[in-house]
């Protein structure tokens, strides 16, 4: 029986997610046994369609790409139309809410709202949304174990890059102490374009121009999205209560050339790191611009890539390198854990 989504929020990840599941489908069905339909798609700007059978995913995409709405799917019978989101997560017949609506992190809502509120009807949910994850983790995770559902967040951290639940399956047995990471791909490229001779504002001038830094930048270069992702970090895996207050901040725009030439004399490079720390009872954690040496594994992590390093006690410190965004990358980031749920869901139907 193929799982039913319903998708909250149907932007470029919403929709990277559903050309996935178009281009995948027979293959995942084939490989894992997964089958996946999209019976809703609730969105506060493109418009709400539901049809309990499914709809179909390449005319959905098509509508889309043409009209810039939802809206415009075609009238079949059965169809419903204008469900807000909170409607759609309570009487629609998805087995998992899809939640990729465009949430301020610094409220997480109305992402928090769906969540709840998917968790209360017994549903599922993935997200890629920080703020639930980073402000609401405990009540949320322990809501979701009350109503036999599970929460998948995957793509909170780096994208599609498997950097929350590889740890807490494959590194499983370790003392993970501390985590560092180079957790923002913005401040990434920016300080990597000032290696190469750039000076601050011609490096996030050219950042914006590929699309990598928002017209207001001050989430990306102040350090405020790797401040989110380390809160998230602690909480998942090192079942630390951390609050975004507890992290000490700063961010990249104070660098300046001269400072890049001073570490290149001393053989180091600037990296943005993001880390958090567990000695005992006593946990620190902090975002902010330091130099690392040549040998240090996030040192030669360049360009717009991400990186994270797990300092374990039994295997030694494990990094892992790959995308911290794209519109696929994320949308990869859901079907980790939409497939997690589908392989947990067996286990049980087995047992």
């Amino acid at each position: 029986m193929a799982h039913k989504l319903a998708m909250i929020g149907f932007g470029g990840v919403g929709q990277g997610l559903a050309q996935l599941l178009l281009d995948k489908g027979e293959r995942l069905a084939e490989t894992v046994g997964f089958e996946a339909e999209i019976v809703t798609v609730s969105d506060v700007m493109k418009g709400a369609v539901y049809h309990p059978d499914g709809l179909d995913l390449e005319t959905l995409l098509k509508t889309v790409s043409e009209t810039g709405k939802v809206e415009g799917y075609p009238d079949t019978p059965g169809l419903v139309r204008g469900w807000d989101s909170l409607r759609t997560i309570r009487e629609s017949n998805a087995d998992t809410i899809v939640e990729v609506t465009f949430t301020d992190v610094n409220t997480g809502q109305p992402a928090i709202d769906h969540c709840r509120a998917a968790f209360e009807a017994g549903k599922h949910v993935v997200t890629t949304n920080k703020g639930p994850a980073a402000l609401q983790y405990k009540e949320l995770t322990e809501l979701a174990a009350a109503n036999g559902v599970q929460w998948g967040i995957e793509g909170t951290v780096m994208s599609g890059t498997p950097t929350l639940r590889m740890p807490k399956v494959t590194l499983a047995g370790n003392d993970i102490r501390e985590i560092r990471g180079i957790l923002n791909g913005t401040t990434n490229y920016i300080l990597t374009k000032m290696e190469e001779g750039f000076d601050y504002t011609e490096a996030l001038a050219e950042a914006r121009r590929l699309g990598y830094a928002e017209a207001d930048p001050t989430n990306d270069v102040e350090g405020y999205d790797a401040l989110y992702k380390v809160v998230i970090l602690a909480n998942v895996l090192l079942n630390v209560p951390l609050k975004k207050e507890q992290v000490t901040r700063r961010g990249i725009s104070q660098l300046t050339l001269k400072d890049i030439e001073e570490a290149k004399k001393d053989g180091k490079t600037w990296k943005l790191v993001a880390k958090v720390k567990r000695d005992g009872d006593v946990v620190s954690a902090s975002v902010g611009p330091e130099k690392l040496l040549s040998d240090d594994p996030l040192a030669s992590v360049s360009g717009a890539l991400n990186a994270i390093t797990y300092e374990c006690d039994l295997s030694g410190p494990v990094t892992v390198v790959g995308a911290g965004a794209g519109i696929i990358e994320t949308g990869y980031a859901l079907l980790i854990d939409l497939l997690h749920i589908h392989r947990m869901s067996v286990e049980k139907q087995v047992l």
